[in-house]
């Protein structure tokens, strides 16, 4: 089963923030420590998600594709038998980007290895990562943007994936998770309203619902076939059906959004709490 990198990794916040803004670029730098065939999954999956809210969602046929290597318009450009790739397969491919997309609104070539590319073949591709036609993506794997030439890396945007995709949650955030998995309203009620009488901040109640929704994406993406997430994202994927664990996920993301906001903290608790009880009736939320 294909790899992609965890909610909680900073990389996916980055890759969410650029897409919320429609920025994502075309032409990308992987580096770092961490998996980068894992975080440009991620990456492609936000250019071809089609959902209408936060890309990329993680449950749509798109991101299920990517996650699982299976999107056709998604390439992995590698050659594992040789040291470098041959000039026929980048000629080829300079080709093949002219051919429109099978079924999403980009095409992404992924360079697993940038240090397959020698200077012949970046020279090659270079007309096509400036002026190639709009759909065009393209994502470089490199242990260091240095692998790449100048005029290559004038074109791109580096991003880092990082080594630490597990990053811890709060004591406050497992609770929450360890409520909701209980698929009752008592214990996340009670939680709840336990966190109102103390009065919690409300810069700390964005915080634990911005990680419980990590962890409820991290869940989707698990019962669709992705890699265990930790302890937490495992017991929310075996208890809620998909569809109830998608309302919690999409709960969770609009009152960690509400927070952002001069809303008291009492309030969202206790909509939070009405919300959960809907979902568990089968209202609509």
């Amino acid at each position: 089963m294909a790899r992609i990198i965890s909610e909680s990794d900073p990389l996916a916040r980055q890759v969410r923030l650029l897409a919320r803004r429609q920025v994502l670029p075309h032409a990308v730098i992987l580096t770092g420590s961490g998996e980068p065939l894992a975080a440009a999954r991620y990456l492609s999956a936000a250019m071809l998600c089609r959902s209408e809210g936060e890309r990329p969602c993680l449950h749509c046929a798109a991101c299920r594709k990517v996650a699982e290597d299976i999107h056709p318009d998604v390439r992995v450009v590698q050659d594992e038998s040789r040291k470098e790739l041959s000039v026929d397969t980048v000629r080829q491919l300079r080709q093949d980007v002219y051919i429109r997309p099978n079924e999403g609104a980009r095409k992404i070539y992924v360079f697993a290895d940038a240090e397959q590319l020698n200077e012949r073949d970046q020279n090659v591709l270079l007309k096509i990562v400036e002026e190639g036609p709009a759909y065009a993506a393209f994502v470089f794997c490199a242990g260091s943007a240095a692998e790449l030439l100048p005029t290559i890396r004038s074109r791109c945007v580096e991003l880092k994936a990082h080594g630490d995709d597990d990053a811890p949650v709060s004591d406050k955030t497992l609770e929450l998770c360890r409520a909701f998995a209980s698929g009752a309203l008592l214990p996340v009620a009670e939680l709840l309203v336990g966190w109102e009488n103390r009065r919690m901040k409300r810069e700390q109640l964005q915080q634990v619902l911005q990680e419980a929704w990590r962890v409820c994406a991290d869940a989707l993406l698990q019962q669709c076939g992705g890699p265990a997430a930790g302890e937490e994202a495992a017991a929310l994927s075996r208890a809620l059906s998909r569809p109830r664990l998608q309302q919690l996920t999409d709960s969770l993301r609009y009152y960690a959004e509400e927070c952002r906001y001069n809303v008291g903290p009492g309030h969202v608790l206790g909509a939070l709490t009405a919300q959960w009880a809907s979902l568990l009736d089968g209202r609509p939320t």
